[in-house]
């Protein structure tokens, strides 16, 4: 069993979220992994989750992707998070 620290799969990521592309499980085949790379699913791609039902939805650059489930959960990312800027101090 391989473990994923810091990582989460497609799947599992609400929709709204922002994530990036760490890599794909082995479950995807060499094919699948192609296509998936010709529409722009890259290490370290920025994502944003649409939606999770019926299909996995992502926005990748200026392009909508729907997934099947059974590919989005292979898939694994990293949330994004903004760094909070601290408040500055109006004393």
């Amino acid at each position: 069993m391989i473990v994923h620290t810091g990582r989460i799969r497609l799947t599992g990521t609400p929709s709204g979220h922002h994530v990036r592309l760490a890599e794909f499980g082995e479950e995807i085949d060499l094919l699948q992994r192609e296509q998936l790379l010709s529409y722009g699913l890259t290490a370290q791609q920025t994502l944003t989750v649409l939606q999770q039902r019926p299909m996995t939805v992502v926005l990748c650059e200026h392009m909508e992707l729907a997934l099947e489930r059974s590919v989005a959960h292979h898939i694994w990312v990293e949330v994004v998070t903004c760094e909070t800027v601290p408040p500055t101090d109006l004393t």
